[in-house]
């Protein structure tokens, strides 16, 4: 059964950032809510409100919105028109299909005077003689009733006749009490019964699960668990065929009786579900040795693209295009990068180290794909041959003298950049190349 929650109304403002105490409109259906409660101390502000397919029994606590101009309250459990006198704002009413008797209780819509449309067909008094005559005259400002415009002689006629209508109506209130009254009664007993037949079915499965077994027959309990499911299923699909082949009345009553059923057969199914259900051994994503794993269980597309020319590595992963940004988890690390998409692991081995804390993860405003831009590790810079091998032509001696060169020249930078100001050599004459050939072991 559901509740009236602060969560519950913050899950349904996405529209206003979820934000409660400015909203305007709230909409609140088929949340199986039973009692009509916190909306006035939360949402004074509310101008439409939607209750319609719940279980709601009273109108109560909505004295306090001023502001509120339509209320939908179809589909539900209410048996009387009450608490609506603090809605100076209340233009439009919609009660259809409740269990509303007392006809004479729309006069206290008589306070809201701005109400023009009144929905009430599908109740119980929309079938008694004289129902639209009745509304029509007790409520002057009254435009539309059940979508239907009221004309301007309907009222006359209806004001004309008002005082036979009324007689006949509360002689048809007074029947339809009498017959509510009993079928209340016969409700309470039947739910006393179903207590009492559900309270023996305990104490039996407590009295059967303390019965002692000898190690011998453990054997046999485990190859008959099968079969107990099996039979356990069968009779709950029989009394399932029985309960909704049986006829039964209109009432809030069966209504209450046919959601406790559902409910019931739902944990039934789940406790059934929950013994059969083998437990899911955890997704490896790094061995025992320390391998890291590809793992792709969302099933996404990607790219992966070494941008040389920005020295980092670029992966373009497929995202759902409407999935909401809360439901991705992005974690790079040195050797590889890791995406969790709502729970499930994409994760994928880099082919060079890059830099974590540099990384960054951007969505796509058009495709909705997720962009991981990583930067890559410096280059560590390694030593050169000193000399060509022997045997070599001098065309290849000369190509890798210059190499020599270049790469001298960067190794030369590279050190000459990096010692600290005091320990700074003075400028060097001559070539480098014969500094380098003279001595490469004390440049070194």
């Amino acid at each position: 059964m559901g509740r009236i929650t602060e969560d519950l109304i913050r899950r349904n403002s996405e529209h206003n950032d979820c934000v409660i105490f400015s909203l305007e409109e709230l909409s609140l259906h088929q949340q199986e809510i039973e009692r009509l409660e916190h909306i006035d101390k939360w949402c004074r502000d509310l101008k439409i409100l939607y209750l319609q397919n719940n279980l709601i029994g009273k109108i109560e606590n909505v004295s306090k919105l001023k502001k509120l101009e339509y209320l939908n309250l179809a589909l539900n459990n209410i048996e009387k028109i009450e608490n609506l006198e603090g809605c100076e704002g209340l233009t439009k009413l919609d009660l259809t299909v409740n269990f509303i008797g007392e006809l004479s209780s729309v006069k206290t819509l008589g306070h809201n005077i701005h109400l023009k449309e009144l929905f009430l067909m599908g109740n119980p008094c929309a079938d008694f003689d004289g129902y639209r005559q009745f509304v029509v005259a007790t409520l002057q400002q009254l435009k539309w009733l059940d979508g239907k415009e009221i004309e301007r002689s309907e009222r006359i006629q209806a004001l004309q006749n008002f005082p036979v209508i009324e007689q006949q109506i509360r002689e048809q209130e007074e029947a339809y009490c009498l017959k509510r009254a009993k079928d209340k009664e016969e409700a309470q007993r039947k739910l006393r019964e179903e207590d009492e037949n559900e309270a023996k079915e305990r104490s039996h499965s407590v009295f059967e699960g303390q019965s002692p077994f000898s190690v011998e027959h453990k054997d046999h309990v485990q190859e008959g668990q099968e079969g107990e499911y099996n039979q356990k299923r069968f009779k709950d699909n029989e009394d399932d065929l029985e309960f909704w082949n049986k006829p039964s009345l209109f009432t809030p009553e069966s209504r209450l009786e046919t959601l406790r059923h559902m409910e019931k057969q739902r944990k039934d199914q789940e406790k059934l579900s929950g013994k059969k259900k083998k437990v899911k051994p955890p997704r490896i994503l790094i061995t025992e040795d320390g391998k890291v794993l590809n793992v792709n269980d969302p099933k996404l597309d990607f790219s992966l693209k070494d941008d040389e020319k920005r020295n980092q590595i670029i992966l373009d992963l497929a995202v759902y295009r409407y999935m909401d940004t809360s439901l991705i988890d992005v974690d790079v690390q040195p050797t590889y990068v890791r995406v969790m998409v709502k729970g499930k692991p994409f994760q994928l081995v880099l082919p060079a180290e890059v830099k974590p804390d540099s990384s960054s993860a951007k969505r796509s405003q058009t495709t909705g794909h997720l962009v991981i831009c990583m930067p890559k590790v410096d280059e560590v810079i390694t030593g050169w041959r000193q000399t060509s091998e022997s045997g070599t032509s001098p065309s290849d001696s000369s190509r890798e003298h210059t190499n020599q060169r270049s790469s001298a020249s960067l190794w030369f930078s590279f050190f000459h950049t990096r010692t600290p100001p005091a320990l700074r050599t003075p400028p060097v004459t001559g070539s480098l190349s014969s500094f380098l050939t003279e001595d490469p072991g004390g440049a070194s």
